[in-house]
């Protein structure tokens, strides 16, 4: 599995969100199977966003995309983003019997 992970601020969670709802085909047109979303305890405009993506190749050629760029710009991302391409080697889950 790929993980795409990117945090960044926003200047407002909510007008943010609209923007990124509004992205959802080209997202999955990318590449993307699923997504989450994270904001800091402290600070709700602070986002980790975590998503499963295809491909080391598409996840790569969409952060590197001048739409991604653009709709970053519409929602209101401050700043530059840390963008990390990751995959999984290994994965365990915790059970009561543990």
């Amino acid at each position: 599995m790929v993980s795409l992970l990117i945090h960044h601020k926003v200047k407002d969670f909510s007008s943010w969100k609209v923007v990124f709802d509004s992205a959802f085909m080209l997202r999955k047109d990318s590449g993307e199977s699923s997504f989450r979303i994270y904001h800091d305890v402290s600070d709700p405009n602070e986002l980790t966003l975590w998503f499963e993506w295809e491909s080391v190749a598409s996840a790569e050629k969409f952060t590197k995309s001048e739409e991604l760029a653009r709709q970053m710009r519409l929602a209101g991302v401050e700043g530059k983003p840390d963008i990390c391409i990751v995959q999984e080697i290994v994965s365990m889950r915790r059970t009561a019997a543990d």
